[in-house]
């Protein structure tokens, strides 16, 4: 019928010029007989029920952010009236409400189009361990298509939804997103309510998010968030608006004794590539030694997180064993070996190499590694179902153990064609940073979205500014980004909206005592000073008393003019407090001054 491009944007400016929400619901019907893959979904909505939706729509409303978007789910989240299989057919039953995130996105305008296959009771990264028959990499049929989210990933990845939901406990939202050239976001912990959700690992889960670009994946992420009450592992995670990088990151990233691409040196070079680019973007990359981090890994398997994928099984196993996934008995089984002993190891285990971690966390923004090391084919997992598998881990398997949140993004394809991909990852709340520098990070490695063949459209110019219930801060020294305490603001969620400079009536003062050395700002007569740098961040209105009780004298937070003529609210000085002190208000940035010192200040953590 039409060759429109399935995202945000473009859907939502056809809809404004008058195309009924009909006509895409028929188009994402065309699409998937097109497209004729059996394997995607286990139950696809009959279309006439999709229409009625449509029509109920009425007039486009741009209130609601996904007005006449369609998507899809894993078939282990429920939607009202219809059946869930977690990919078992012994295991179906008919839910009776929507998953507390289905229903959000509903009454954002999204369209749920059908449920999709996964690897049996979401255990693999390799999407063929299902008793249904197993989807097709929509980029190549020869891969395999990704697991356990399988089906949900080639859906976008042909183009027949903006988005769709997976679920992630060893990458599961990450892996299949790299395999069919898609964005795979994989939430803090806690940030999207596993209400009807059929679990793996109960601790360890999160409902994902793919879609064809960072933005869109942002997008169903904002209107998917929020508490519920009745998920006890719920967290109040903020879902703000998208806002600019900070100008200073540093990213860390397997150094050459410890990054792993099991021989493919294609792969190797597609992540150089990536990395020279954020180099050529200012950021400094630092290697680190990532042993910790795969030490951990190798627990999600070993132990008392495959104890918590039986309590899911338990019935099945003991007396119906034949009816789970061969593949997924041999994986789950090995609990039967394993005591509430083992567990508690396993648990104390966890938290010494986490502890192993936290340097490593310290001393860097984010972590920026390959979303997989490696390709498989079909053909690789019929000779050997578990080798493959484990090793497209790698890089995921330990990300929800140590609670971090993750974001996996396309990037220009491998020299051979295959698509390019790579994951940023951050400490628990910082899923809009992620985003943030993943948007600008796909902008900068040209790629077509998916299998579509439809080219990445420009990012949406960024509007800064605080929302309600944060307060925009002014600051022009160590809390500034890349610089020693900016951790007291990103641990804080705060996020970085832009650089600005002060009105001309500011004198800028490196005060006497330390280490380490602090910046004054001191107010005085206009035209008096110098324009001095500053970074503008949004403080959530909750955090301000404990940030304001870090802040010590002679500092305090007042009213700051910029060159604009606006005014925030910032740190300045008393002028009692310039005793002693340097002026270096020729200097103007507090950067400039400590690189005249020879000195580089550490980075504390991306908290």
């Amino acid at each position: 019928m039409f060759d429109l491009p399935f995202t945000l944007t473009s859907l939502h400016t056809a809809y404004q010029d008058g195309l009924p929400a009909g006509d895409v619901v028929e188009e994402v019907y065309r699409r998937i007989e097109e497209i004729a893959d059996p394997g995607i979904f286990i139950h696809l909505i009959d279309k006439a029920e999709l229409l009625e939706e449509a029509a109920a729509l009425g007039s486009f409303d741009p209130a609601r952010p996904l007005w006449g978007i369609p998507f899809v789910i894993k078939d282990n989240i429920d939607a009202a009236g219809k059946p869930t299989t977690a990919g078992c057919p012994a295991y179906e039953f008919l839910a009776e409400t929507d998953a507390f995130v289905v229903a959000k996105l509903k009454a954002a305008g999204a369209l749920l189009i059908g449920k999709t296959n996964l690897d049996q009771f979401a255990t693999g990264l390799v999407g063929v361990r299902s008793p249904y028959q197993p989807p097709k990499n929509a980029v190549d049929p020869a891969m395999v298509p990704g697991g356990s989210s399988s089906g949900s990933a080639v859906a976008v990845g042909h183009g027949i939804v903006s988005f769709s939901l997976g679920t992630d406990t060893a990458g599961s939202g990450r892996v299949p997103a790299a395999l069919n050239n898609i964005v795979g976001l994989k939430p803090t912990l806690g940030a999207l309510s596993a209400s009807g959700v059929v679990p793996a690992c109960r601790s360890l889960d999160t409902i994902s998010i793919f879609a064809l670009t960072v933005e869109d994946a942002y997008a169903a992420y904002q209107a998917a968030a929020g508490f519920d009450a009745a998920d006890a592992y719920s967290r109040s995670i903020a879902a703000p608006p998208l806002s600019a990088v900070p100008p200073k990151l540093r990213i860390g990233i397997p150094d050459a004794a410890s990054i792993e691409f099991f021989g493919d040196e294609v792969q190797a070079q597609s992540f150089a590539d990536t990395i020279a680019l954020l180099k050529d973007d200012g950021t400094d990359i630092i290697e680190v030694d990532f042993t910790p981090f795969y030490d951990v890994a190798h627990m999600l398997y070993e132990g008392a997180w495959v104890a918590e994928r039986h309590t899911v099984l338990e019935d099945l196993m003991r007396d119906t064993p034949e009816v789970v996934h061969p593949v997924t008995r041999q994986v789950v089984g090995a609990a039967l070996k394993l005591s509430a002993t083992d567990a508690f190891r396993g648990i104390y285990r966890l938290k010494e190499l986490a502890r192993k971690t936290e340097p490593v966390m310290q001393s860097v923004d984010l972590l920026c590694v390959p979303t997989m090391p490696t390709f498989y084919s079909v053909a690789d997992l019929d000779a050997d179902p578990i080798g493959p598998n484990s090793r497209n881990g790698t890089y995921t398997n330990f990300v929800n153990l140590l609670d971090m949140c993750g974001l996996a993004v396309p990037v220009a394809p491998r020299s051979d064609g295959r698509p390019g991909n790579v994951t940023l990852l951050a400490a628990a709340g910082r899923d809009g940073f992620l985003a943030a520098l993943g948007s600008r990070l796909e902008q900068a490695a040209p790629h077509t979205l998916g299998a579509t063949g439809w080219a990445l459209p420009k990012s949406t110019d960024l509007v800064p500014g605080a929302t309600t219930g944060e307060l925009a801060l002014a600051v022009c020294g160590a809390h500034m980004s890349g610089m020693a305490l900016n951790h007291e603001l990103t641990s804080r969620s705060a996020r970085f909206l832009e650089t600005a400079t002060t009105g001309k009536a500011y004198s800028f003062y490196a005060l006497a005592g330390g280490p380490p050395k602090r910046p004054g700002l001191v107010r005085g007569k206009d035209g008096s000073g110098g324009e001095i740098d500053l970074e503008i961040w949004a403080l959530p209105l909750s955090e301000v008393g404990s940030f304001l009780a870090s802040i010590p004298e002679p500092l305090g937070l007042g009213t700051i003019e910029l060159a604009d003529g606006r005014s925030v609210q910032g740190f300045i000085c008393e002028a009692a407090g310039t005793d002693g002190a340097e002026n270096i208000t020729h200097l103007k940035s507090w950067r400039t001054y400590i690189d005249t010192l020879g000195q580089t200040q550490p980075v504390a953590a991306a908290e």
